[in-house]
């Protein structure tokens, strides 16, 4: 790491936000991964844009960090600066039916500050474990919802390290993608809209739908929720139950037996274990019925691939 550049951000942020070798298991919920060569995290706005402009001028690689909840981080570590927005949780209400959500808030706090408004329609995210801001590049959903149905607009930092106001239809949502994906936006909040709602009503969907995924999920294990993105026509859960993989294990990692979408952290696994699974799965349904299955999961590091 570039001691010139960390002691410019120490002119940034204060002492206690800025971490050389962070051990990337601890922000992850894989539970794994080796360290980010710095961990920084700006209090505000101002100091993100500073960080983020300092970074660029430095030709810093660098990786924005929600909650961990959709990412593998190499055994090896990042060899980069990762920028968490651990300290951007505001949620507030912006109307009597509208919530602004900084990037960094839970979607589960969201869905409970959104029930205890008596608002309807973010009940389908509670139980999706990231933040607001990955959802956005994700267009995240889960059974009857997804972003796009309640998003009014994302205000975020642009490539150009400008401030941007983007409208829903801006977003370009699609099947967990969006317009900022892969592009080097960073969400800084949401402005979300719902309508006015039973409180009771609210309750008993959100409870069913929590119900839902701990009879479906494995939630009992460390993992990044569902692994796979649905292939067009099909399921990726039931094309890799049918190929016969269904427990298959690699060192500690394994496909689920109570979902086959899901690849688990079951005993002390490696990033590298993971991986593994992920990698053979996709093999083997390929071989198997000619679906390359595509991970939802961001790769973070170096993996080797096997041929």
């Amino acid at each position: 790491m570039n001691n010139d550049l960390v002691n410019a951000l120490r002119e940034i942020v204060s002492e206690e936000n800025i971490i050389l070798n962070e051990n990337m298991s601890r922000h992850t919920t894989f539970r794994t991964g080796g360290p980010a060569s710095l961990f920084i995290s700006p209090k505000d706005t101002e100091q993100l844009l500073k960080v983020v402009e300092q970074l660029r001028e430095s030709n810093e690689e660098y990786f924005i960090l929600g909650n961990g909840s959709n990412l593998l981080v190499s055994d090896e570590g990042y060899d980069g600066t990762v920028v968490s927005l651990k300290n951007f949780t505001d949620v507030s209400a912006e109307s009597d039916t509208s919530i602004r959500a900084e990037a960094g808030a839970l979607n589960s706090a969201i869905a409970s500050f959104a029930r205890d408004r008596e608002l309807a329609g973010f009940e389908f995210a509670a139980g999706i474990p990231g933040t607001i801001g990955g959802a956005m590049v994700m267009n995240a959903g889960a059974y009857d919802g997804e972003m796009k149905q309640v998003v009014k607009e994302v205000k975020a930092i642009s490539p150009e390290g400008e401030l941007v106001t983007l409208s829903c239809d801006d977003m370009e949502f699609g099947y967990r993608t969006s317009f900022i994906k892969g592009k080097k936006y960073i969400v800084l909040s949401v402005l979300i809209e719902l309508t006015k709602g039973q409180k009771e009503a609210i309750i008993e969907k959100m409870s069913d739908l929590a119900q839902r995924r701990r009879d479906k999920q494995p939630l009992e294990y460390p993992s990044a929720g569902s692994t796979f993105k649905r292939p067009e026509g099909n399921f990726a859960g039931k094309l890799i139950q049918d190929a016969g993989l269904r427990g298959y294990t690699v060192g500690g990692a394994c496909v689920s037996e109570k979902h086959c979408g899901f690849v688990i952290n079951k005993d002390s696994a490696t990033s590298a274990d993971i991986y593994k699974v992920i990698d053979d799965v996709r093999k083997k349904v390929y071989e198997s019925y000619g679906v390359l299955l595509e991970p939802e999961v961001i790769m973070l590091g170096r993996f080797e691939q096997s041929t």
